[in-house]
């Protein structure tokens, strides 16, 4: 049976933690048993139990520390993805080989990471090794995203990890519960976007003419080819938890495998006894 998993991704600060806290919650009020594994070996503290944290394996402050590396606190967060992607061993054996296991990986903010570093690309193979439909979720805080330059350059963000990571994602604006109400009514044309329009930005901001040819192909590609999307997320709002946990579903087809088979093997063996029941009575 396959196993599954959510690749937490976003900017440092977009709420990454607190969506795992907040989903492994709402996961629980609907009877389902999910997991966190926190794969950022900077962290300091998290609100949610895990099943797996890298920091047993490999921790930023001990890199930093070490005075034959003599790493920042960036070089140091690559140093310690490049260590835990030789040491892959070191999660299969934390993860186990338990079937239908659903898994929130919480990972770094370093957008790095997710752009031109081969490391969460081979955990991702790994994990489809494993068994594991992965989705990526990809966050972005919704008070960054109110400004049409800023919401482009979090498309960007969100399409380079897309394009890099090669599997299925959904992209979400966090936070929503912190905007103001004339916030939450800009916000919604970022939702759905009509990129052409975002062009005419009232704020001039974007139409210089030295990259206005660059923009206007950026927004092109975005709104042709419907490349990114973006779901609200309110953590105080159960509906809207919901949404983005069946949105999630449907990409990774949780729950396909387990829905049908064994109902309709047992009314086919139903069927079968009830003709021989029959054929029998017909008999005498």
């Amino acid at each position: 049976m396959p196993r599954y998993a959510q690749l937490v991704m976003g900017p440092a600060g977009s709420g990454k933690s607190t969506y795992c806290h907040t989903m492994v919650q709402h996961c629980e009020t609907l009877n389902r048993s999910v997991q966190v594994v926190n794969l950022d070996p900077a962290a300091e503290h998290f609100s949610y139990p895990v099943m797996a944290d890298i920091r047993e394996l490999i921790e930023v402050d001990d890199v930093m520390e070490d005075d034959s590396l003599r790493f920042g606190p960036n070089g140091g967060l690559v140093f310690c993805m490049e260590y835990f992607a030789n040491n892959f061993d070191w999660l299969e054996s934390c993860l186990g080989h338990v079937e239908d296991d659903y898994i929130l990986f919480d990972c770094p903010g370093q957008i790095e990471l997710y752009t031109h570093l081969p490391v969460m690309k081979q955990l991702v193979e790994r994990l489809q090794q494993w068994e594991f439909r992965v989705c990526g979720v990809f966050l972005v805080d919704s008070q960054f995203m109110v400004e049409s330059f800023k919401f482009i350059s979090g498309v960007m963000a969100a399409l380079s990890a897309m394009v890099s990571l090669e599997i299925p994602q959904i992209n979400i604006m966090t936070k929503m519960d912190l905007l103001s109400k004339k916030a939450k009514k800009e916000i919604e044309k970022f939702l759905d976007p009509d990129m052409y329009s975002l062009i005419e930005d009232s704020t001039g901001i974007l139409r210089s003419k030295k990259f206005q040819k660059l923009t206007n192909a950026i927004c092109g590609l975005i709104d042709d080819y419907s490349m990114v999307r973006f779901l609200p997320y309110d953590q105080s709002d159960e509906e809207s938890m919901n949404i983005v946990l069946q949105h999630i579903d449907v990409t990774i087809q949780y729950g396909e495998d387990l829905e049908f088979k064994e109902p309709k093997e047992s009314e086919e063996e139903k069927s079968s006894m009830f003709d021989e029941y029959f054929q029998d009575r017909g008999d005498e």
